[in-house]
């Protein structure tokens, strides 16, 4: 597996034979005269947690949406499970399901409305949908608050139950976009928790984040900056020759932009 340069392959183990979860070739997007993604090219194998980090402005959240198609790349190829994102835009979606990072709850539902909403918007009925709605809202810890209203819920349980209601259909390709950022310690320990279920089950997971304790619990890292892939691989493998991962990726994206000397990743 490649360690830096724009063309990196995201995979734990070699199995060529295996279809990738996640296969992006050269995609690049244009908005006007901005170039946010430029020539990117990855793979994630299924059941693995891939994270994205960077600078601000990097495109990692134009690429997320690109996969989870509410973009369409300016040029180059996305594939979920085999489908092109662009020709088979209607079947990729059965098996994405994607948190930006103001996921869209119902503040005037309850907890227990909005997860039944959202089961109804994917169809979930029957015996099905009794089984997931316990499951996810058990997964979540948000049983006991079933029947508050979701605009009284505290952020970090507003992102547990946008999460839960993102997994009801049970997608295979999860994206997350910072779904994290400014919720307590303790809820994000809670997040992580159902990510690691999640992967344990065979679920793929792309999620970016500001916060690099979150980078160390992925199986790969991404490393974006200016619109460019500057380093993929392990978070071990990335911090190999740094005393810490956020001293690695500070000196990696300083190698390109010195420019950047005082910018510094939370931790």
């Amino acid at each position: 597996m490649p360690g830096s340069g724009n063309n990196p392959t995201v995979n734990r183990d070699s199995r060529p034979e295996e279809m990738p979860a996640v296969q992006i070739e050269d995609v690049s997007k244009h908005f006007g005269s901005i170039e946010a993604v430029n020539h990117v090219s990855l793979q994630a194998e299924e059941g693995s947690i891939v994270g994205f980090v960077g600078s601000d402005g990097a495109g990692k959240s134009t690429l997320l949406r690109m996969i989870a198609t509410m973009l369409k790349p300016s040029s180059g190829t996305i594939r979920i499970h085999g489908l092109d994102t662009a020709s088979h835009t209607t079947r990729v979606k059965t098996l994405i399901g994607y948190m930006p990072q103001r996921f869209g709850l119902y503040l005037d539902l309850t907890v227990g409305e909005n997860i039944d909403f959202f089961m109804d918007v994917f169809g979930v009925s029957g015996d099905e949908r009794r089984k997931r709605r316990e499951r996810y809202m058990g997964f979540s810890n948000l049983s006991p608050f079933i029947d508050r209203l979701a605009g009284a819920l505290s952020g970090g349980m507003k992102q547990k139950l946008g999460l839960a209601c993102v997994l009801v259909h049970e997608p295979k390709v999860l994206i997350l976009d910072e779904p994290t950022n400014g919720v307590d310690p303790i809820s994000r320990h809670e997040f992580w928790e159902i990510l690691g279920r999640m992967r344990e089950e065979g679920m793929s997971i792309l999620i970016s984040t500001a916060y690099l304790d979150e980078g160390e619990r992925c199986d790969h890292l991404i490393l974006m900056h200016k619109s460019r892939v500057l380093e993929a691989g392990s978070p071990e493998h990335i911090r190999s020759l740094y005393p810490s991962l956020e001293e690695a990726m500070i000196h990696r994206i300083q190698e390109v932009d010195e420019g950047l000397i005082h910018d510094r990743f939370r931790l």
